[in-house]
């Protein structure tokens, strides 16, 4: 019995010492770190500029729908890199497969589109 748990010694020491690290971190950052606050260093932001709106303001969705579409790109332009370097060991399947690929997303902009996620009024 004690075989199997000597086996998982070095795993709860290795536990240990990384708590053991995080909270001393902590503790030395907390006394050795200047506490000296002042009205600048309090303001909003840090830039002395006061927010424009409440923080209770609603924030539009179609920042959150623009920032999806650009991610979406994002996605289909990292999954073309490796398509493209390795087309020719893949042929006409590996073609079709990633003209699917981009039809489908090529559906998605022109429904985005077409429900006006685009528009920047």
């Amino acid at each position: 019995m004690y075989q199997h748990i000597s086996q998982y010694t070095p795993v709860l020491l290795f536990f240990v010492l990384a708590i053991g690290f995080g909270v001393g971190a902590l503790i030395l950052a907390y006394l050795v770190r200047p506490d000296k606050p002042d009205p600048e260093k309090l303001s909003p932001y840090e830039c002395g500029i006061p927010p424009l709106m409440s923080v209770k303001e609603r924030i539009p969705v179609r920042f959150f729908i623009i920032a999806l579409l650009f991610l979406l790109f994002d996605v289909e332009a990292v999954f073309m890199y490796p398509w493209a370097v390795v087309y020719n060991y893949i042929g006409w399947w590996g073609f079709i497969e990633m003209f699917l690929f981009i039809v489908i997303l090529l559906v998605g902009y022109v429904y985005a589109w077409a429900k006006g996620a685009l528009e920047w009024e």
